[in-house]
């Protein structure tokens, strides 16, 4: 029973902490690619990740844009189309690919 209490207590103790100073988190500005797709992007992929998601993956090929889209379909249910799957595919491959097909 004790070790149930100091569970509890440690489990819950961080929710209650308190900071007494301000706190502020840097905006970074990831700034897109305008171009053709860019509104398909980003109605399809911005509502669960920033630009910094892409940025991150660095250059890649057309083959690695469609895995990425499909995982993101299949795996965490994002509701995109195939044609806007494929729109988007095409998106991040001209604007943050690399030029090669695989």
């Amino acid at each position: 029973m004790k070790k149930l209490l100091i569970l509890s207590v440690a489990t819950v103790a961080p929710l209650l902490a308190q900071v007494d100073e301000n706190i502020s988190i840097p905006y970074v500005d990831f700034p897109m690619v305008k171009a053709s797709g860019v509104a398909t992007y980003q109605s399809s992929c911005i509502m669960c990740h920033s630009l910094g998601y892409i940025d991150n993956q660095g250059l890649q090929s057309k083959a690695f844009w469609r895995g990425k889209v499909d995982k993101m379909i299949v795996h965490f249910k994002a509701p995109i189309t195939v044609q806007d799957a494929d729109t988007v595919t095409n998106y991040l491959f001209k604007n943050y690919g690399n030029g090669k097909l695989k």
